[in-house]
């Protein structure tokens, strides 16, 4: 089997069990929902399909049972149960597993599982025998017809006209009505013509002709209605919903010919049995027999014809409109535009210095072409943060269990864009910040409930865009943070001094520092001391900053600030000697000057005065050893870092610049404070500096 073709398979079906996954945990809540449990069965079913024609064998075989069961659910044989849930995130983990390592055979846990569900099969109540599972299943007699009132896309409906015979003495014209119907959408029409008399017996004025009519309309159920308003009461009419377009694989099969039989009730499903018992050809053999007249079974190959037809239109319009791009390429195409923003600021200085108006009209309008292009290429590698989001239901389900807590996990901003790297990423922080939200933040329910709160605890997920940035928020409505308690632990551990003199928002950041912990009792989910340092050296490697908010009793929030994109940012570029550095601007807050006389004023101190406030600052000239004076008027940049305020002193402040990241070699990764490096308009490097690495590195020197 052709690799390419595997690797397709494993991202279509990956993406299939995260959708899986979702549509479970909202089934848990909601047990009765239709649109979910069809969500599940045909997601089970496309990944049995699909592992069997790619040669994941065992993925099919595996999957067949966890198909059959939610096959049994739709059919209203079987209800959704809390335990029937957990034994389906169990199997999408083991298809994962399977899809992962591409496993030919089966473990004794795939085979735990597969007899669990093999059992809920068994003692599941049946009516009459059943064939070969996967061969035919025979569906009940279909019910009232469904009402949809309003869906997305276009809905494929049945519809049964049958006029009474004195409906011309109405002067109603039956064809106007149809042709009503096929300004609709698309429409398949056949003609019940068995009831007409002979002629010797035919009244000409009288109807004896029915209609089966397949419709495909964006209209609801209201405007098919409408059509037939005015013979309502002079006609037998019947409405259904037989293809909600929910399904865009044309590959996937529609209703077989005896199950659209049975449910038009021109067929018994127990004489269908008996006949698919012999194992002839269905449609002869229902000729044959004389049960089922030839019209009736050609009206239910048009209707079978017309919803594989929609189908392939569908899947066509799905295809014509996205295409699957390898992230390599991608990549390459970023590093590219990246490569050209530098010719294009390179090209800026060579104008500006031959003062040519020509040159100068062609670099402008050049640069804007590569803004443009910028945009474009950066906007195709955002990803909508939503998927993200989903992800950790499961994690909050299980945690909820595992700490008999009970807990809701709540999201907001789900379509927020963020860098498809930076998302990547993002992964583990929020892991670790919801896990400890969970086992630090929410109470139990009998706390909760002697506090005056819910039983049921919520964490909150939240994305937004602010400027050029993206704020993710992690929200509990738990017990809040205790400062007292982080600076005991602090003081105890030698962090910080007993006498020493912390803010609340400083207090609150102890809790990053590695080994920290202030759990009583180490259990599975915390109490090492690892994690929250983890999610501050992921978020710095990101370029971002966390900011912490608490109160007792109330909650606790943690506040992500990430870049947009990693791969082009908005930098400050500045000068020390004859050598140039760029600071991440989003980080940034204001430039001043820094004069001698400011600098004898703090005697031998780096501190400033500005606007009132008193700012560290650090003297980079002197971290970095370099030689030479320095100018008379310096600069001091200053910037929010982990939540206080502190100045970098440079010789110069250039102006903003847009920055392509380089990542440096192997042989400068111990310099910590340095996070990449970009390429300026004259070919010289300019290294980026991490300006919060660069504040710890200051303070152990």
């Amino acid at each position: 089997m052709n690799d390419t073709y595997q690797a397709a398979f494993r991202e279509e079906a990956n993406e299939l069990l995260s959708e899986l996954e979702t549509a479970l945990l909202s089934l848990e809540q909601t047990p009765s929902d239709p649109e979910l449990i069809g969500r599940v069965f045909r997601a089970m079913h496309t990944i049995k399909g699909s592992g069997a024609m790619f040669g994941f064998d065992a993925v099919a075989t595996f999957t067949h049972d966890v198909e059959t069961v939610y096959d049994l659910i739709r059919n209203g044989k079987m209800p959704v149960t809390h335990a029937i849930i957990g034994l389906t995130l169990n199997a999408c983990d083991e298809i994962k597993r399977l899809i992962t390592e591409d496993a030919g055979s089966l473990t004794s846990e795939t085979m735990t599982l597969s007899q669990a569900f093999r059992q809920l099969i068994d003692n599941c109540p049946r009516e009459s025998p059943k064939p070969r599972p996967g061969l035919f299943d025979v569906p009940e007699a279909a019910g009232p017809p469904i009402v949809q009132t309003e869906g997305p896309g276009e809905i494929t409906y049945r519809i049964r006209f049958k006029p009474y015979h004195d409906l011309f003495a109405t002067g109603t014209n039956p064809i106007l009505l149809l042709n009503e119907l096929r300004e609709l959408g698309k429409c398949s029409v056949f003609a019940n013509t068995e009831e007409i008399p002979s002629v010797d017996e035919m009244d000409p004025e009288q109807c004896y002709t029915s209609w089966d009519i397949v419709l495909t309309t964006d209209k609801d159920v209201n405007a098919i209605r409408d059509v037939f308003i005015f013979v309502e009461d002079q006609c037998e009419l019947a409405i259904e919903v037989i293809d909600d377009g929910s399904v865009p694989d044309a590959s996937i099969e529609y209703k077989r010919l005896g199950e659209i039989l049975v449910e038009r009730g021109v067929l018994d499903p127990v004489e269908l049995k008996e006949m698919l018992d012999r194992q002839q050809r269905i449609g002869t053999l229902l000729m044959d027999s004389g049960k089922v007249s030839a019209e009736h079974v050609q009206a239910a190959l048009m209707e079978q014809e017309h919803i594989r037809d929609v189908r392939q239109k569908r899947q066509a319009a799905e295809i014509g409109n996205s295409i699957r791009v390898p992230a390599e390429k991608l990549d390459e195409m970023v590093n590219m535009v990246g490569e050209l923003v530098t010719v294009q600021s390179r090209l800026n200085q060579l104008s500006n210095r031959i003062g040519d108006l020509t040159l100068i009209q062609v670099a402008e309008e050049f640069e804007r072409l590569t803004s443009g292009l910028r945009e474009s290429t950066m906007s195709i590698r955002m990803l909508p943060i939503g998927a993200t989001f989903n992800r950790f239901q499961r994690l909050v389900r299980d945690l909820s269990l595992e700490l008999g807590k009970e807990i809701v996990l709540k999201t907001e901003g789900e379509e927020t864009e963020l860098d498809k790297t930076v998302i990547e990423k993002l992964n583990d922080p929020l892991v670790h910040l919801i896990r400890n939200s969970i086992d630090h933040g929410i109470e139990k329910p009998e706390i909760r409930r002697a506090k005056g709160k819910p039983e049921t605890g919520t964490v909150l997920l939240s994305a937004e865009h602010s400027g050029a940035n993206v704020l993710i928020r992690i929200s509990d409505d738990g017990m809040g943070l205790d400062p007292d308690s982080i600076r005991a632990k602090a003081v105890e551990k030698g962090l910080i001094s007993a006498d020493a003199s912390l803010g609340e928002s400083e207090i609150y950041q102890l809790i990053f520092q590695p080994g920290f912990s202030t759990a009583k009792v180490v259990t599975n989910v915390s109490g090492r001391g690892v994690g929250m340092d983890v999610v501050k050296k992921g978020i710095e490697s990101l370029q971002g900053t966390i900011d912490i908010t608490s109160k007792k009793d109330q909650g606790t929030t943690i506040t992500l600030k990430l870049p947009l994109t990693m791969a082009i940012i908005d930098g400050l570029l500045v000068r020390i000697d004859d050598t140039h550095y760029i600071m991440p601007l989003a980080a940034i807050e204001e430039c001043v000057e820094l004069t001698r006389q400011d600098v004898a004023a703090a005697h031998g101190k780096h501190i400033a005065t500005i606007r009132g406030e008193i700012v560290p600052y650090i003297y980079l000239r002197q971290l970095f050893e370099h030689g030479g004076a320095s100018p008379e008027i310096e600069q001091i940049v200053t910037a929010r870092i982990d939540g206080g305020r502190i100045g970098f002193v440079v010789d110069q402040v250039i102006g903003q610049h847009q920055t392509v990241i380089k990542s440096i070699s192997r042989i400068y990764n111990h310099i910590e404070y340095v996070s990449g490096a970009t390429i300026l308009g004259d070919g010289s490097v300019a290294l980026i500096l991490d300006l919060p690495k660069l504040v710890r590195h200051a303070e152990t020197r």
